[in-house]
């Protein structure tokens, strides 16, 4: 007997268990998230079937929202998955948060410092890296939408005002608030933040889109730097 694992394909699977004839069968609803990964990864690799890459995905990222939250660059380092996967995935994703904002019913609007924390707590405060966020509002500063301006230390080459202000134009947005996390738990502004939230602040009043906040996001604690008088 070979020594070699062997690894059963999707097509050696009985019709009724293989994941996307039993989601045609008896619905998505039926199968399991693992499984739903499997159809849109659609095949494996020649040493995983796609239930086994999908299962090995979801472990390496921390399950589905971890999944949701990696960068394509990130879903490459998995063993099987290319960028062909990669962007399948997270074009699924970005469906699913389209899908939910259009479901959501009327749009939050953002009167207070308070206001943008309660919106982006929940979903920032458990990251383990920095992540840099952008709230485009319109003129009644309505949230248009969230978006992810990078992941990883704050400084400068990170956080470009050509990157942020051009998605800003795009969304058609009157005004910004920024917002991000620190790990450490504690919000309190370090040099580099002032200076980022400066220097988008001045790009920002030259082509006419106001920065009007910058949230730092700690353990069930933030800092405006509105409210501290750096804006």
């Amino acid at each position: 007997m070979s020594s070699l694992e062997y690894h059963i394909t999707i097509k050696e699977l009985p019709e009724e268990a293989r994941p996307r004839e039993r989601l045609y069968r008896e619905g998505a609803e039926a199968l399991t998230t693992v499984e739903l990964v499997a159809v849109l990864l659609r095949t494996g690799s020649c040493s995983a079937s796609a239930v086994d890459l999908a299962a090995m995905l979801m472990g390496r990222t921390g399950g589905l929202k971890g999944m949701a939250e990696c960068s394509t660059e990130e879903l490459c380092t998995v063993k099987g998955v290319g960028p062909a996967k990669a962007a399948q995935l997270k074009a699924a994703v970005e469906l699913g948060r389209r899908l939910s904002a259009e479901t959501m019913g009327p749009r939050p609007v953002i009167k207070a410092p308070v206001d943008a924390y309660n919106l982006l707590k929940e979903r920032m405060r458990h990251y383990d890296r920095e992540h840099f966020k952008a709230v485009f509002l319109n003129t009644k500063h309505h949230v248009i939408t969230v978006e992810t301006v990078s992941v990883g230390s704050l400084n400068s080459s990170l956080v470009h005002p050509r990157e942020l202000f051009r998605n800003s134009i795009k969304r058609s947005a009157a005004a910004i608030i920024l917002a991000h996390n620190h790990p450490s738990g504690d919000p309190a502004p370090s040099p580099e933040d002032i200076q980022i939230t400066c220097r988008l602040a001045e790009v920002g009043n030259i082509i006419g889109i106001q920065v009007i906040d910058h949230i730092i996001i700690g353990e069930n604690r933030f800092i405006s730097l509105k409210e501290q008088g750096i804006i």
